[in-house]
C-alpha cells in the first residue's frame, strides 16, 4: 500500500471524537487514512465529512473538515491518504 499526505491535524474534539483537519489534497467518504504522530499511529475509512456543520461526501485541497475518528489523536499528526499500489 502506498501512502501520500494529504494533510494535517487542526484540532481534536475529544467529546465528540472528532478531528479538525487542515486539507492539502482532497478527501472523500470510503477512502483510508493512515493517521500519524508522535503517539497516533492508526489506520481506518473515513465514515463522514463535514464541512463548516455540513455533510459532504468529498472535500479539496484548503478544506478545513471534521473527520470521526476512531482514536485519540493530537493538534499537528499527519493525514495520509492509503492508496493501493
Amino acid at each position: 500500500m502506498a501512502e501520500h499526505r494529504i494533510g494535517f491535524v487542526s484540532h481534536y474534539y475529544s467529546n465528540l471524537e472528532v478531528a479538525g483537519i487542515e486539507l492539502s489534497s482532497g478527501l472523500k467518504v470510503g477512502d483510508t487514512v493512515h493517521i500519524l504522530g508522535h503517539t497516533s499511529d492508526f489506520t481506518q475509512t473515513v465514515s463522514s465529512i463535514q464541512i463548516e456543520h455540513e455533510t459532504v461526501d468529498s472535500a479539496k485541497a484548503g478544506d478545513p473538515v471534521a473527520i470521526k475518528v476512531d482514536e485519540r489523536v493530537r493538534v499537528h499528526d499527519q493525514v495520509l491518504l492509503v492508496t493501493p499500489n
